[in-house]
């Protein structure tokens, strides 16, 4: 039996002083105290078994936390890469729902500028005169022109007055008076496309197309 300081088996073993302490403590290696100084009881053949044995322990559980290590990195970066995966696919998927909807929107738009262009072309035009005013009598829009709708009588029903017209239009009185002027403008040339009766300009926008002057 030999005995040696915490040192000397620490450099015995090639281990560290702790491995030392921790092999005293789980009773694998006998310890004595001699004047303050701790001893470990070494019997070489023994101790030759039992390094070789703990060692062949170490380098197992180093082998299998390289493995789990390089295992957990392989799940990290997996993990990474269907989180990108997925956040691509909620990305597409919102600008496609974004461009469908913004696609669905020019095509209501469209269809909404088709149909105030021909608006004023409907055959029953005191009809449309009467929903059309009706309808703008319930805005509160201090931009749009709010009067008293004008009846078209049903032996007129083909002429339009200015007013009127304007107000199906419902433009903002700003952009109602410039349109205004260039009527009163066109009428003092004798504008074949426009009426004028008790000082009063009356249109046919069923027959004629006043795109020039808006």
């Amino acid at each position: 039996m030999t005995k040696m300081t915490i040192a000397q088996a620490a450099e015995h073993f090639k281990v560290s002083k702790e491995a030392i302490h921790n092999r005293i403590r789980r009773g694998s290696l006998e310890s004595v105290m001699e004047n303050g100084v701790k001893y470990v009881n070494i019997t070489q053949a023994k101790t030759t078994a039992r390094t070789h044995s703990d060692q062949r322990y170490y380098d197992y559980i180093e082998e299998e936390n390289a493995r789990l290590k390089e295992r957990v990195n392989r799940l990290e970066n997996e993990t990474t890469s269907l989180r990108d995966k997925r956040e691509a696919a909620l990305i597409a998927e919102r600008e496609k729902i974004e461009q469908i909807y913004k696609e669905r929107d020019e095509q209501l738009r469209s269809v909404l500028h088709v149909v105030a262009s021909k608006f004023l072309t409907a055959q029953n035009m005191s009809q449309v005169i009467d929903d059309a005013v009706n309808e703008n009598d319930a805005s509160e829009d201090a931009e749009v022109i709010m009067e008293v709708p004008i009846k078209v009588k049903q032996d007129e029903k083909n002429l339009v007055s200015l007013k009127e017209f304007l107000k199906l239009k419902k433009y903002s009185k700003k952009k109602a008076k410039k349109v205004k002027e260039r009527f009163e403008k066109k009428a003092l040339k004798q504008d074949e496309r426009i009426s004028v009766k008790k000082d009063k300009i009356f249109l046919r926008p069923s027959v004629f197309d006043y795109s020039d002057l808006l």
